[in-house]
């Protein structure tokens, strides 16, 4: 058995990573490899590949997505503080060693490989390796509950972050969806949907080869205009949107909305056989509610229609529990060099992660649906005080 460290995946065949990847497309070679070679996440903008595979009598048994990172953009864990605490002290934060999928706020597997034993093995190689290059710090963004607590049985600091996802339990339609509301939420909701309809406002759904390079360019005009009026610059480029287009086009929805024939919003959604992602959006008018419709009420009619279970809204955003999209905890884990800042920031986890615990209350509290507390029991996000 033998660990080696890779800066690109070119060497590495796509049939076999993604038979250690499964069918997330955000972990699948064509995904990977499109980041690095369009420069989306690449050298040059702080994003530097170091890819374990851990190989058995020659052959690929597993691997993990790392990066050494001079910065913390694109991440949607956010560290900035502790960056800053370092900076104060006249101490190095940066560089650090990711393990993550760029730009990329989905919980998915990090430790590719079949067996828990490998999956050790990964983690003590990642340790080793952080060691090694004396680096600040090994950070894991959204591996799934699983990896994070067998990274933590080696001594990383565990984190825990909320997002907000949509269950489907077998609606017909989006009626049914509605019908477990409130009366005043299902109302504005309604309102909301009314308001984009009697604007002139139609949608399509666009799946695959559907998908054409003027459909491509017109979403790249949204989507770095959502950046730009951000006053943010965008991390991808439209040679990635139409890479990933045409590699992965099975798993790309793209849902334009249309005054008059003519397109004025999009939003760019990532699926397998059991969920849907949304990922990006943007809008080249302005309309009440029309950031709802094409960002999450098109994408669960999407999933209803569908059979798909799950949507998920990407990270943040209160005003998604009112749209029917309920608190779900994602997973980090973190381990430190310096001994001083480890055990500081290691007090910190442990009182934000009462915070969260409290958060996911009031959240509950506020939720949509009438039979708050069993609708959250169902979600498997309960009240953590029942």
């Amino acid at each position: 058995m033998a660990i080696e460290v890779v800066d690109t995946l070119a060497g590495v065949p796509a049939g076999k990573w993604n038979r250690l990847a499964g069918e997330d497309p955000f972990l699948s070679h064509e995904f990977l490899s499109a980041l690095h070679e369009t420069g989306c996440a690449s050298s040059a903008n702080g994003w530097t590949p170091q890819y374990l595979l851990l190989k058995r009598n020659g052959a690929l048994a597993g691997a993990m997505p790392l990066y050494l990172k001079d910065h913390s953009y694109g991440e949607y864990v956010f560290d900035w503080a502790w960056a800053d605490a370092y900076y104060r002290h006249g101490v190095a934060y940066y560089p650090k060693l990711l393990c993550a999928v760029p730009f990329t706020p989905v919980t998915g597997s990090r430790l590719l490989a079949a067996a828990d034993d490998d999956r050790d093995t990964l983690i003590a190689a990642a340790l080793d390796l952080a060691r090694s290059l004396r680096v600040s710090s090994l950070h894991c963004l959204f591996p799934t509950r699983a990896e994070a607590e067998r990274m933590c049985a080696h001594g990383m600091m565990p984190r825990t972050t909320i997002q907000f996802h949509w269950s489907n339990r077998g609606y017909g339609n989006f009626d049914e969806f509605l019908a477990g509301f409130s009366h005043d939420k299902r109302k504005k909701v309604k309102q909301e949907r009314r308001k984009v309809s009697d604007a002139g406002i139609q949608f399509k759904w666009l799946e695959g080869a559907e998908i054409q390079e003027r459909d491509w360019a017109f979403f790249n005009r949204c989507y770095r205009k959502t950046y730009r009026d951000h006053r943010s610059s965008p991390y991808l480029n439209l040679e990635f949107f139409c890479r990933i287009g045409k590699a992965l086009a099975r798993s790309i929805v793209m849902i334009i909305a249309e005054r008059s024939g003519v397109p004025v919003a999009s939003s760019l959604n990532i699926r397998d056989s059991q969920r849907m992602c949304g990922r990006y959006w943007g809008a080249l008018e302005f309309h009440p509610g029309l950031h709802f419709e094409t960002c999450y009420y098109q994408g669960i009619e999407y999933c209803i229609a569908r059979g798909i279970a799950a949507f998920e809204g990407g990270s943040r955003g209160e005003h998604k529990l009112a749209r029917g999209l309920v608190p779900v905890e994602t997973y980090s884990a973190h381990w430190l060099a310096h001994p001083e800042f480890a055990a500081a920031i290691g007090q910190f986890l442990t009182r934000e992660s009462h915070g969260v615990g409290h958060y996911v209350d009031e959240l509950n509290e506020r939720s949509p649906f009438k039979g708050t507390q069993e609708h959250a029991r169902q979600a498997g996000i309960a009240s953590k005080s029942n």
